[in-house]
């Protein structure tokens, strides 16, 4: 017994002595570029293949025994980082900073303008590499963003690319989109066409929003935020990945990509390419898409050359925002809120559509990094972009004629040419067209809006690092055609079509009985041309955990067409409009501690109006300007507070924007290019909100997420404005011509004031949770809820009767909702290659939902237009990386 005692306490000692002579290796990762931590990379002893994982605030710590000891620390995206050390006691390895496994990158972040948390003063979040390769499926590419506070992103009418965001109540115009720092949105109207770059998921590096001012220092800034993405670069290492995926409705991807690796006289060079295909969730809305990627990169001692190819050409067939349908309206059709009423059949069974669209828009971008010496850089990038492509525009004699178009008006299918089964008879109209009663031959042909951009810019920027103060400052100059003409492209049966659009300014009237045909112009054919020249500086200081900055910018942007349709050749050119537009903005940051850190912005932007809607009174036919156009102007304020431990990363931040003097051009009726316009002028409103975000791993492999956005957006004034014709030409109440600005210039009040800004949620929130089951194995589930959505409206559609006043009343409410989708992936090894099997399913209760909506008569739901929310789909895919 007395044996058994001693051999007991024996152990017990040995097992204390163990214990006590366990060491705590520790340390905290960051990006090299930005330091922001890095959340989710494991680091493991070499020799027991133990270890750990970075936390949120990109801390580790494991225990050793003691003696020599390897660490492998990897992420995704990454080069690989090995420590070697000897262990006697605790170890702290402090900050260990890695850097991307892409070269170049870094100075594409400069030159995008990257904020950092416990930095930058403003509100962010970013998307991280794995993240996007995890969610990023057949979803739509704003859609990955709906997690993000303020963002409300939807499919609009269903067809691929075709889908809307927007931040803090703005729409996409206001809301600067870039590239690797490059500016996307388009220069006429100022949004976005997510179709012509639906396939930057298959490049996208990483993603941030940063909403309100924000830290770009381009001369041309938005007022709702802006969303930065930032392309793959080239790797480092020679490798490359085989992708394939699958989807509802017969989604099917293909892609495949390869590196070079650096080689030993400084070049690299990465290639990618892929092929989109399905036949869309919603009726008759069947795509096809490539996407093509090219990066060529060059290291020279102290500089850094990197040449960036991409586009997507596509083509998808569309239900447009003409084929909003009522409620009870869609209650009514068999397929349901899945039903298009443009998707039809011609009178031998062929499958056709009056909506489509067809583009190709690459971006190609030379960047140059200098790093001049141990204290100053330069950071340019030129880039040229040329946009090829059309869209389907039907053609009529009359405006009732043109009207027949459309699938859908005012809610309600168009049942002139209807089948029994619901489809749009096409057949119908060649049969009209063919009628030996039509002395002015086609009633009705399709023509394709064709849209030619050529857009070449230039940005750059100086830094210099004095002490504790960095003083940065560049150029940002941008050149843009727009070329814009209408061709016939089927007749429908018809012998020759007489285009009867006015052409008042027009010496000649033979256009009054010219016969047309395949390939003729119609409606118009003009050039928009607009001519950005910008510069910008900032002065960041930085003490301890003191970080502040004061910034502006100032600009011209000039604007001009060129019409070759309304006018004769010696009055094409129309004068040249040149706005004056600057930016002043300031901020700082301060961390309390290591855990809390509060920040504060302030900014006023005044930015030259749109060329399309601003600056002409009918861009698209007229090129007479608009005696009223002003900047915009936008003043704002925000106060943020964050917190970040090893467990929990929140952050919590108010702002306040005031938009003054926006422009806005509204029609009597949208469908006829006969009616009136009210050009509108000092419309001003108010956004302003709160918003709340946080993440949080309470138990190792647990990761949980949450965002609470509530905003209070609303037009703050009563505005007036004058009518037009379409030609831009003043009129009276009755429509007859008068001189501009005269007692008889007909001019309107709208009552607006208190009206809530439409089109996007309000309230919206969001909870996640993602648990690591096994090593590599992962599943996910995701909650998203939307509410105190109002319709959207924009002051659209003025009384048919002219009334001198109007007053609105608030737009109907969309019911709210809220949906699930799930997620999994498993990274695993398949002999020499590193897999990733990945699977999501969204909505996955399939809850039936309005997700957009054009306001009614009455303001309720039974005279609201409106889009239904997807149901339940699903996608998966498996990539090889070599």
């Amino acid at each position: 017994m007395t044996r058994k005692i001693a051999l007991l306490c024996l152990v017990l000692f040995s097992i204390v002595g163990l214990a006590s002579a366990q060491h705590v290796v520790k340390g905290m990762l960051v990006d090299s570029e930005t330091q922001e931590p890095i959340i989710g990379a494991t680091v493991v002893n070499a020799a027991t293949k133990t270890g750990d994982v970075s936390q949120l605030d990109g801390s580790f710590q494991l225990t050793f025994i003691g003696g020599d000891l390897t660490l492998d620390i990897s992420y995704l995206g990454y080069t690989p980082v090995t420590k070697k050390l000897t262990v006697k006691g605790n170890v702290d390895l402090g900050v260990i900073a890695m850097t991307s496994d892409a070269i170049g990158l870094g100075d594409v972040t400069v030159t995008a303008s990257v904020a950092i948390r416990r930095k930058t003063p403003v509100a962010l979040s970013t998307i991280e590499p794995a993240t996007l390769e995890v969610k990023m499926t057949n979803q739509e590419f704003p859609e990955i963003l709906k997690m993000t506070p303020g963002v409300y992103a939807t499919k609009q009418g269903g067809a691929y690319g075709d889908s809307r965001i927007n931040l803090r109540g703005f729409e996409s115009a206001n809301i600067a989109v870039m590239v690797n720092g490059v500016p996307v949105n388009d220069m006429e109207w100022g949004g976005v066409y997510w179709s012509n770059w639906a396939g930057l998921s298959d490049v996208t590096k990483s993603m941030q929003v940063q909403r309100g001012l924000g830290a770009s220092k381009i001369a041309s800034p938005s007022v709702g935020g802006s969303i930065n993405i930032v392309t793959k670069s080239t790797d480092a290492k020679r490798g490359g990945t085989v992708y394939y995926g699958l989807g509802n409705d017969g989604y099917l991807k293909q892609g495949i990509s390869f590196s070079t690796g650096l080689s030993e006289n400084g070049w690299a060079a990465t290639f990618l390419g892929s092929k989109t295909t399905g036949n869309g969730y919603i009726q008759g809305t069947d795509f096809e898409a490539y996407t093509w990627f090219v990066n060529l990169s060059k290291v020279l001692d102290n500089h850094t050359l990197s040449f960036t190819g991409f586009g997507s050409p596509q083509w998808h067939n569309q239900r447009n925002y003409n084929n909003y349908l009522t409620i009870a309206e869609w209650q009514k059709q068999p397929l349901g809120y899945k039903y298009n009423p443009a998707f039809g059949y011609d009178m031998n069974g062929q499958a056709k559509t009056s909506n489509r669209n067809e583009y190709h828009k690459p971006q190609l971008s030379l960047n140059h990094y200098w790093t001049i010496d141990d204290v100053s850089s330069l950071s340019s990038v030129v880039y040229v972009s040329i946009g090829n492509g059309s869209g389907y525009s039907g053609q009529g004699y009359t405006s009732d004629d043109r009207s027949s178009w459309y699938g859908a008006s005012s809610g309600l299918p168009n049942n002139l040419f209807r089948r029994p089964d619901g489809a749009f008879d096409y057949g119908a109209i060649y049969a009209l067209n063919q009628d030996p009663d039509n002395l002015n031959g086609a009633k009705m042909v399709m023509s394709q809006s064709v849209n030619q951009h050529r857009w070449v810019g230039l940005l750059s920027t100086y830094t210099r690092q004095l002490d504790q103060l960095e003083f940065s400052g560049g150029v940002d100059v941008r050149y843009y055609k727009g070329i814009h003409t209408n061709v016939i492209n089927d007749m429908y049966g018809g012998s020759f079509f007489i285009d009867q659009t006015n052409r008042p300014n027009l010496t000649s009237t033979d256009w009054k009985t010219r016969k047309l045909g395949l390939g003729d112009v119609v409606y118009r054919d003009y050039d928009g041309f607009v001519f950005s020249q910008g510069v910008f500086g900032q002065a960041e200081y930085t003490d301890g955990p003191l970080t502040a900055f004061v910034s502006g910018s100032l600009s011209n942007t000039s604007y001009w067409r060129y019409d070759r349709f309304y006018y004769d050749e010696a009055d094409a050119r129309s004068e040249t409009a040149n706005y004056l537009g600057f930016t002043l903005k300031g901020g700082a940051n301060y961390n309390l501690d290591e855990h809390h850190n509060v920040f504060a912005n302030v900014g006023y932007i005044s930015r030259a109006p749109f060329f399309s809607g601003g600056v002409f009174l009918q861009a698209a036919t007229s090129n007479i300007t608009n005696p009223n156009g002003v900047n915009e102007k936008s003043f704002s304020f925000e106060l943020g507070y964050g917190y970040r431990s090893r467990y929990l990363t929140a952050n919590v931040n108010v702002y306040r924007t005031s938009w003054l003097d926006k422009t806005m051009v509204i029609s009597q009726d949208a469908s006829s290019y006969e009616a009136l316009v009210l050009n509108m002028e000092g419309v001003n409103a108010l956004h302003q909100g709160v918003e709340v975000d946080l993440v949080s791993k309470p138990l190792k492999g647990l990761e949980l997420t949450g965002m609470l956005s509530i905003g209070d957006w609303r037009w703050t004034n009563n505005a007036s404005g004058y009518l037009y014709t379409r030609q831009g030409q003043p009129v009276d109440r009755f429509g007859n011509e008068v001189p501009m600005m005269s007692a008889d210039h007909y001019r309107m009040k709208v009552n607006l004031k208190g009206i809530r800004v439409g089109n996007s949620a309000q309230t919206t929130a969001a909870l996640g949770a993602n648990y690591e089951w096994l090593k590599g194995f992962k599943t996910g589930l995701d909650y998203v809820y939307w509410g105190r959505n109002y319709s959207y409206y924009k002051l659209n559609d003025v009384s048919s009767t002219l009334t001198p006043e109007t007053t609105y009343k608030q737009p109907w409410m969309i019911p709210a909702a809220g949906v699930f989708d799930f997620y999994a992936s498993y990274r695993f090894k398949l002999g020499d290659f590193n897999c990733l099997l990945n699977g999501k399913i969204d909505n996955v209760f399939d809850q039936t939902y309005i997700a957009d909506a054009a306001d009614g008569d009455d303001h309720t739901w039974k005279t609201a237009k409106v889009f239904y929310g997807f149901g339940r789909t699903w996608s998966m895919g498996l990539k090889l990386m070599f």
